[in-house]
C-alpha cells in the first residue's frame, strides 16, 4: 500500500467524477479518500449533501439515486475507497457509501455521544448485511482533541486519523503544527496502529509526519491545486514511511 492517499473534496457530481478519474490515472493509486460533509458536523456540505432532495427526487440523495441504478465506484478492481464521514448520524450515511462499493469508513470521534457504542453498532449493522469481512473501520480525532477520546476504542478500529488543520470540511486549510505532538505522543504510546494525518500536508510538512512514523499522508489541495497534479503525487509517494499500510 502506498504513503499518498488522494483525498476528494466535492460540490457537485461533475466535480466528484472528474477528481476520481484525474486520480485513476495514476497507477500506483490504489486508495482514494471521499470526504464527505453534512453541512451540519461540519462546513461547508459537499456533493450530493449540497443538493436539495427536491432538486433531486423526493427524499433521496442524487448517490441513493446512483445506486438505485446500480452505479458503483469506478475502477473498484483496483481502487480501495475510503469515506471520511465529517457529519452526525455517520453510521446511516456510511450504508449509501458502502453499497457503493466503499470498505472502509472513517468516524470522526466528535460526531457522537458514545464512539463505542456507535462502532459496535456499525459493525453489528454492516455484519448482518454480509459486510462485515470486508469493512475496515477508523477514527478521526479533531485538533483541538484529546487522543483519550479515542484511545479506549482502539480495539475496536483498524486505523486512526489525525486532522492536521483546525477547521475541518475545507481543503486549502493550513497545516495546524500542533498536530505533530500529538503524532509523536501516540506512537510512543500505540506504535503498531496504522495512522494517517488528513490536511494541510506539503512536502514540508509530509517529511516531519513521516520521520514521526506516519503510516500515511490524506492529500487533497496538495496534488489537485499543483500545476502537474500527477507530479506532485509522485513527488509525495517518493517519501518512505517506516509505518507504511
Amino acid at each position: 500500500m502506498g504513503l499518498v492517499i488522494p483525498a476528494v473534496l466535492p460540490y457537485s457530481k461533475k466535480e466528484f467524477e472528474e477528481e476520481l478519474a484525474l486520480f485513476s490515472q495514476i497507477s500506483s493509486v490504489n486508495r482514494v479518500q471521499i470526504d464527505v460533509v453534512d453541512g451540519k458536523f461540519a462546513l461547508p456540505p459537499t456533493w450530493p449533501y449540497n443538493v436539495s432532495p427536491e432538486a433531486a427526487k423526493g427524499s433521496q440523495t442524487e448517490l441513493e439515486m446512483m445506486m438505485q441504478d446500480g452505479a458503483m465506484l469506478p475502477n473498484l478492481d483496483r481502487i480501495e475507497y475510503e469515506i471520511d464521514l465529517m457529519c452526525f448520524d455517520p453510521e446511516q450515511v456510511a450504508h449509501s457509501w458502502i453499497e457503493s462499493g466503499a470498505t472502509r469508513i472513517l468516524f470522526h470521534a466528535e460526531s457522537v455521544s458514545d464512539v463505542s457504542k456507535l462502532l459496535s453498532s456499525a459493525r453489528k449493522k454492516f455484519g448482518a448485511n454480509g459486510f462485515s469481512s470486508m469493512i475496515s473501520f477508523g477514527l478521526a480525532l479533531n485538533i483541538e482533541s484529546k487522543l483519550a477520546l479515542i484511545e479506549q476504542c482502539l480495539g475496536e478500529i483498524d486505523f486512526v486519523q489525525f486532522m492536521g488543520i483546525a477547521q475541518i470540511g475545507k481543503q486549502g486549510q493550513p497545516f495546524d503544527t500542533r498536530v505533530l505532538e500529538k503524532v509523536r505522543i501516540f506512537r510512543e504510546r500505540h506504535p503498531k496502529i496504522p495512522l494517517q494525518i488528513d490536511g494541510g500536508i506539503s512536502f514540508d510538512t509530509a517529511k516531519k509526519l513521516v520521520a514521526l512514523g506516519v503510516s500515511n499522508l490524506v492529500i487533497g489541495s496538495g496534488i489537485l491545486r499543483a500545476t502537474d497534479p500527477l507530479e506532485a503525487f509522485a513527488v509525495f509517494e517518493n517519501l518512505e514511511s517506516p509505518y507504511g499500510v
